[in-house]
């Protein structure tokens, strides 16, 4: 009886350092987020470019704003952060789908910006505390959280290939938007500076490290243990 007041007490606090974890992770990019738009609608720095907004109308600098992969990466961890620190042990066909979207589009915003972007763009004042949410703090606390606490299983093939419908849209939105305003979000792929079959190759290499991040994580998840776990693993492996 002691042992399972002990697991039981055990499980507990794993979940309340789960839903802590990713209550503040949601907390900090929900900061860093208002912090972008209070900076949109003054006509300060836009946290992406690093460049001014206050020449462009309110409505096209929404617009863009939204358009960018590393915002929209966010708003997916936002929403699923605070699900998960309302309810450790979420699940669902559509919420695994959502779920590793935020993973996968997240983990690529902090490599991308890491690896390209990082020194072209220069954030000062209150865009670089939000830069700092946003493409440090977000991206590795998310995986960290995801490696730590799980919970496990959640993710498949079906919810893998799923996950691909959004990049893919964002892209060809990307592309299309570029086309019709000659605006685009990243310089990898403005097609107006170093032309289309260049800006695709580059989409196609960053859709393929995606590819592998996805694949990775769906491995991992099957065999990784996790703090937080799935009650019918649980029984599983206390009945073997």
């Amino acid at each position: 009886m002691s042992n399972d007041v002990a697991a039981t007490a055990r499980s507990s606090a794993r979940t309340t350092a789960a839903r802590v974890w990713f209550g503040v992770i949601a907390v900090v990019v929900a900061i860093a987020l208002t912090i972008q738009l209070t900076l949109i609608f003054t006509g300060g720095q836009d946290v992406n470019s690093g460049t001014s907004t206050a020449g462009e109308s309110l409505a096209t600098r929404l617009v863009r704003l939204f358009s960018f992969f590393t915002i929209q990466s966010n708003i997916f961890v936002l929403g699923t952060s605070l699900a998960l620190a309302l309810n450790i042990r979420r699940d669902g066909r559509v919420w695994r789908v959502l779920r590793l979207d935020a993973l996968l589009g997240i983990i690529i915003t902090g490599l991308v910006y890491e690896t390209v972007l990082a020194r072209l763009v220069h954030p000062e004042g209150w865009a670089l505390a939000a830069t700092i949410g946003f493409h440090y703090i977000a991206p590795w606390a998310t995986l960290i959280g995801w490696l730590l606490f799980g919970p496990r299983p959640r993710i498949g093939w079906r919810a893998c290939a799923l996950a691909f419908i959004w990049p893919v849209l964002w892209l060809v939105y990307t592309f299309v938007h570029g086309a019709v305003t000659g605006w685009y979000p990243y310089p990898f792929l403005d097609v107006a500076t170093i032309g289309f079959a260049d800006s695709v190759r580059n989409s196609l290499f960053v859709l393929l490290i995606g590819v592998v991040i996805a694949v990775v994580l769906t491995l991992l998840d099957r065999f990784l243990p996790a703090l937080v776990q799935d009650p019918r693993r649980r029984a599983r492996g206390t009945a073997s």
